[in-house]
């Protein structure tokens, strides 16, 4: 059966399509459509209604749309009815099955009226039971430019529209812009209704436009280049309009990379995290990240929320808000994209999906939202496992004022965190260093049953006086034993020396005899490291140097005595002059030999008799070996 011509039609019957894309009231103005009767089933009238109880805008638009065709019938002489039974409640809930469809099918069927569509399958349908129908196909263009465009100019980043308020908008660019008012007029409630509707209307009608979310109190629309958050009561206390368009687009190149960080991006970094205050420039970075790799070849996803970065027809943009996190795992595992750039990550389970999607070997980038570098990492922690964190996270780069403002790497290591002087404390640390100097700047480490960021750089620039003049006592000391030395108080009890590779032997002595004299006479726990140790700030290595056990072992009776300020170790006559290696449990202490008498002697005030002593308070076991 052929449509027939859309001129001088007797009866027509609208179905529910044409009427929310407001096509008939148009194509009834120009004259394109001339009829004696408009018949629109009660159907339609129910549907629309039930849409805009829910608050959503769909409603609106439609039954804005009938009452232009009342205005209409009445300039151009034709007569409008309504007809037909209202659906059932279950009808209604079923509208995208087709329920409401054929209802109005039906009623077009029995009054020989011509069904009226902008739905192919409707329209297919119809066809296939011999009525007479006309087609009318969605416009993938809007057709008009929208009221919101005029508060916009080239400057203008984003407009804040709100009833009973006038028109603001930031001008300017990231990190440099000024907050104005666009006209003294306030806005009327009924004028952002009026955009408000446009805005959807249009969103269904362009190609490039997309209600991503629709609340009963809120509705977000992408569209074009403008990113737009309606607001309603009752969720908002009015109704506001925020509207977001990029000001300026760039490439990876107007960033002036580091040559390190640019050999990190293209070689390296697979687990990369964007941070940044709002309006910083993270999405502008994010989207020269997609087009760089994009260009070099890779297989390049996104995933957004709305989807509002403006990319290559090469690259596909995939919506979490019409999926869920299983749906997005499943197609990405099975696409196969060498990166994935997942845009504005807000709750547990976007974190969650993108640890797992970068365990699973797919290179990620994720966009969050952050104060500082550090507290992008931090959104991690209590998300995934401690662990877990530098698999998940390798690079952090942090935008500010629309440029890169800092950059974090990430490993993990087994340490003594910083700060702390017991060999047994150690640990697994993840260890933070400034990317571009190398310099340790954050730890983070198990501490109890919490997991802690400590800042690391800071505490040890704070020098307090009693350190300055311990710093400079300790180096004075030792520089009688090497030339090149360096000195590190980590705390009133605890230092780092550095000094040359080839000085270490002779400034611990035989079996540590010369750094238990030094220990002694300065009052302090000295860990002799070498100092290339110390420049090559990658390695993140720190081997502590431990000395005096012997090959074969043996265990050995004593009794300990107090004496005044001493410790009293008794071996017995037999025993004099013999070397003994001391152990509290498995961690060995110091060498030491015998007197004539067997007896060591130890003062309490030393670093060695201190943990003697509080070993002896805990309970632990001491051991001396031969």
């Amino acid at each position: 059966m052929e449509q027939i011509n859309a001129q001088d039609i007797d009866r027509i019957v609208p179905d529910t399509s044409v009427i929310i894309e407001g096509l008939l009231s148009e194509k009834l103005r120009n004259g394109h459509i001339k009829t004696n009767e408009l018949i629109i089933h009660e159907a339609v009238i129910a549907e629309l209604e039930h849409q805009a109880n829910s608050n959503k805008a769909i409603g609106f638009l439609g039954l804005d749309e009938i009452k232009r065709i009342k205005k209409i019938s009445l300039e151009k002489n034709f007569e409008l009815s309504f007809k037909g039974q209202r659906p059932r409640a279950a009808e209604i809930r079923h509208a995208s099955l087709g329920e409401i469809d054929s209802l109005i099918r039906q009623l077009a069927f029995d009054e020989d009226a011509t069904l009226i569509t902008s739905d192919k399958v409707q329209s297919e349908v119809a066809l296939a039971k011999g009525m007479k129908v006309i087609y009318y196909k969605r416009p993938e263009k809007g057709l008009r430019k929208l009221k919101l465009e005029k508060f916009f100019d080239e400057t203008t980043m984003s407009v804040h529209l709100r009833e009973n308020v006038p028109p603001y908008a930031k001008k300017g660019m990231p990190g440099s812009w000024q907050f104005k008012e666009l006209r003294k007029a306030l806005l009327k409630q009924e004028e952002i209704q009026d955009m408000s509707r446009e805005i959807i209307e249009d969103a269904k009608l362009r190609k490039d436009g997309f209600i991503e979310i629709e609340r009963p109190g809120s509705t977000i629309v992408q569209l074009g280049s403008f990113r737009i958050v309606i607001t309603k009561p009752p969720f908002s206390d009015g109704w506001e309009i925020t509207a977001v368009r990029p000001v300026k687009r760039l490439n990876l190149s107007d960033y002036k990379l580091s040559d390190k960080l640019m050999d990190r991006i293209a070689k390296q970094a697979e687990g990369v995290l964007v941070a940044g205050a709002p309006g910083m420039g993270k999405t502008t970075f994010a989207q020269a990240l997609a087009e760089y790799y994009a260009s070099q070849d890779k297989v390049v996803k996104t995933v957004e929320a709305p989807r509002d970065l403006i990319l290559p027809e090469r690259i596909t943009q995939y919506a979490i808000s019409y999926g869920d996190a299983q749906e997005i795992h499943d197609i990405l595992l099975l696409s196969r994209p060498d990166y994935t750039i997942f845009d504005e990550m807000r709750n547990t389970d976007d974190f969650k999906l993108f640890a797992d999607l970068r365990l699973a070997g797919v290179g990620m980038v994720g966009v969050v939202h952050a104060t500082s570098p550090v507290d992008a990492i931090q959104r991690f922690i209590g998300r995934v496992e401690m662990g877990v964190i530098p698999q998940v996270i390798d690079t952090v780069i942090f935008i500010k004022n629309g440029f890169i403002n800092k950059a974090l790497a990430l490993k993990m290591t087994v340490k003594v965190p910083s700060g702390m002087t017991e060999a047994d404390l150690a640990r697994p640390v993840v260890v933070i260093n400034d990317f571009e100097t190398g310099k340790l700047e954050y730890e983070i480490y198990s501490y109890g049953e919490q997991t802690v960021v400590i800042p690391v750089q800071a505490a040890r620039e704070r020098k307090t006086g009693t350190q300055k003049l311990a710093e400079s006592t300790i180096l004075a000391e030792f520089q009688k034993y090497s030339r090149n030395v360096e000195v590190e108080v980590l705390s009133d009890n605890k230092c780092i020396v550095y000094v040359p590779e080839s000085d270490i032997a002779r400034i611990i002595g035989k079996q540590g005899s010369n750094i238990m004299k030094l220990e002694d006479k300065l009052g302090i726990g000295i860990d002799i490291k070498s100092i290339d140790e110390k420049n090559d700030a990658d390695s993140g290595a720190e081997q502590i140097k431990t000395f005096g056990t012997s090959k074969e072992q043996k265990e050995i009776p004593f009794e300990l005595n107090h004496k005044k300020n001493q410790l009293l170790i008794e071996l017995g006559l037999e025993m004099q002059n013999i070397d003994v290696d001391f152990y509290i449990g498995d961690e060995f202490l110091l060498s030491a030999k015998a007197g004539k008498t067997g007896i060591i002697k130890i003062k309490k005030s030393n670093n060695i008799g201190r943990r003697l002593m509080e070993a002896l308070n805990r309970k632990e076991k001491i051991k001396l070996i031969i």
